[in-house]
């Protein structure tokens, strides 16, 4: 999982560098030419698109170096952590699943939710069995953990 990520922020990292040294030159080079830059709106865009892009790769080179120190051997085996899929019960017996990753990859209608988003700090650290409230902006909800599949048993490698 650790991989993937990398190799996702690494592969953007590429692509905005790209954009940045060869695609945003020529624009504004082709706006310079249109002549005073104070009232060139294509200028003005270009620039703000060239802020944009390095703070963009600033954060990602920040991340991916986050993501590298990360040790994934201190994620609990036999507790919720980050990368555990979590099947949840709910009171009236409804079944939600959640799986629990960087907050970059958070996607709640896909069932990806970051440990620091509200369900997520919830689980961190409880097993199959426990009762969890859930407190959301929206009010509290009640779960029981009915299955646990940590990072370790996907893995299988890290077992």
């Amino acid at each position: 999982m650790k991989a993937r990520i990398l190799k996702k922020f690494e592969d953007e990292i590429m692509q905005l560098d790209k954009e940045l040294k060869t695609e945003l030159p020529r624009e504004i080079q082709r706006a310079r030419e249109l002549g005073d830059l104070r009232e060139n709106a294509e200028y003005q865009a270009a620039k703000e698109r060239q802020r944009l892009v390095e703070a963009r790769i600033s954060m990602l080179q920040k991340r991916v170096s986050e993501i590298s120190l990360m040790n994934l051997d201190r994620i609990p085996r036999d507790k919720v952590g980050f990368g555990s899929t979590v099947h949840l019960k709910d009171p009236q017996g409804q079944l939600v699943i959640y799986q629990l990753v960087m907050p970059e990859d958070a996607d709640p209608e896909l069932g990806m939710i970051s440990t620091a988003s509200p369900i997520g700090r919830a689980l961190v650290n409880k097993e199959e069995g426990d009762e969890v409230t859930v407190t959301a902006p929206n009010g509290s909800r009640r779960f029981e953990i009915v299955k646990l599949v940590t990072l370790y048993d996907e893995d299988g490698a890290r077992a």
